[in-house]
């Protein structure tokens, strides 16, 4: 191999043909530390907080603010059935309350958290992506789809993100802030609100499934456990019963993280038994550190350790997101190493998922090719690893994993969105 310039992205690995691409941004720079390293932001940046929503709120904090608006705390259950149920916020057809205050009441259960400034479709209208506006002015994206048997709702927790990863657009700009419980819900019934209305297409006659969200995965803009106390509130209204809650399973919603693994311990304590995703993207530490920022604090063997807990606590199969990258993380020995670190930890408890990424000529960002994707899968499976390329719907729309993040084309529409 030819001897190459020491800032180059590509070094090589031995001799012969193999290549080792270096992770790099392309097009903006990485926040640094003072060390050098990339910067991690765990805590959110101090704004204004939204207006408490009745999602924020526990079934009896609710019926407790009602007794003290001077009224018999049911009418909390009427209105949180309204929500959760009929997926409305319009007082106007919640006839069932007194006329007299209607508005008043509802508004101060359920404020407008999210304005809709644009949605983008593909897929043949059954993959949408709505760029939402906060209360702040802060934007944040989630992305609709429907599969044969189920519709999926990619949902995000942060507005930005504090994970610095180079690969993923949302983080370039950092950490905006948290999002409220509120928030996370809200994502969730206003889609179900664009089903209900019949906004969703692709929905095939021998199709029997309810018509609503029946899955939700946290991978939207944002690190899920670095906003952990309002995911997990938000999870609890997601699976409390209806009215109280939305009333989904909890095997339905999938709780991913680039290994923050205190908050993954915790996880495995309270529950609820949802699926557990880690973004892996590397097996070994040398590529990992560059690759995922947060690695510098928790390593591979750390975050498999708190993935196999995962799985010994709650009896729930963990999943390991792979982006499969064109000479940097897609080379047949990282498949084995993946296995064999996977194996050392038992047999059934873990699923693998490669991620093939979209064809980007001239970036280091790009798909594997072909042949070598599927050599990555066949060594995983073949050593009992069971793997499954995951379907990638919106990358069109850049609404596949990493590929949210508010354009100058968003700013401009939301600045116009009142």
């Amino acid at each position: 191999m030819t001897a190459l310039p020491p800032d180059s992205p590509v070094r090589p690995t031995g001799p012969g043909p193999v290549r080792q691409v270096r992770p790099a941004t392309e097009g903006w720079q990485q926040q640094k530390d003072a060390s050098g390293k990339p910067l991690l932001q765990f805590a959110s940046p101090k704004r204004g907080k939204p207006p408490v929503h009745l999602a924020d709120l526990t079934p009896e904090a609710r019926a407790a603010r009602t007794k003290e608006l001077g009224l018999p705390a049911f009418r909390a259950k009427q209105i949180a059935a309204h929500y959760f149920r009929h997926y409305t916020s319009d007082p106007a057809l919640m006839t069932d309350l007194p006329s007299a205050g209607r508005e008043e009441l509802v508004a101060g259960f359920l404020p407008q958290l999210l304005t809709e400034v644009r949605r983008l479709q593909t897929d043949g209208g059954d993959t949408i992506k709505f760029l939402w506006k906060l209360h702040d002015g802060a934007l944040v994206e989630s992305v609709l789809m429907r599969y044969p048997g189920r519709i999926t709702l990619c949902v995000s927790s942060q507005a930005g993100c504090g994970m610095n990863c180079p690969f993923c657009a949302t983080g370039q700009a950092g950490l905006t802030r948290n999002m409220s419980a509120a928030e996370i819900v809200e994502q969730i019934v206003r889609a179900n609100a664009l089903i209900a209305a019949g906004e969703l297409g692709g929905k095939r006659a021998d199709d029997h499934s309810m018509e609503r969200v029946s899955n939700i995965v946290f991978m939207g803009m944002g690190e899920p456990l670095a906003n952990y106390a309002r995911v997990m509130q938000a999870v609890r209204v997601m699976v409390a019963p209806q009215p109280d809650g939305l009333g989904m399973s909890a095997r339905g919603i999938t709780v991913s993280t680039v290994g923050l693994v205190p908050a993954i311990l915790k996880l495995a304590e309270e529950d609820i038994p949802v699926t557990f995703a880690l973004s892996l993207h590397a097996p070994d530490d040398v590529l990992r550190n560059e690759l995922i920022p947060v690695n510098s604090r928790w390593k591979v063997d750390e975050a498999l350790d708190a993935a196999r807990n995962y799985f010994e606590k709650t009896g729930r199969r963990v999943s390991i997101e792979y982006a499969l990258i064109k000479d940097m993380n897609d080379h047949a020995w990282r498949a084995d190493l993946l296995a064999d670190k996977l194996n050392a930890r038992g047999r059934g408890w873990v699923h693998v998922n490669p991620i093939p990424l979209n064809p980007t000529p001239g970036s280091i960002w790009t798909a594997s090719e072909k042949s070598v994707q599927n050599e990555f899968v066949r060594r995983l499976n073949d050593a009992g690893i069971p793997t499954t390329l995951r379907d990638t719907r919106g990358k069109e729309i850049d609404g596949a994993c990493g590929q949210l993040v508010a354009t100058v084309e968003d700013e401009a529409a939301a600045a116009a969105t009142p």
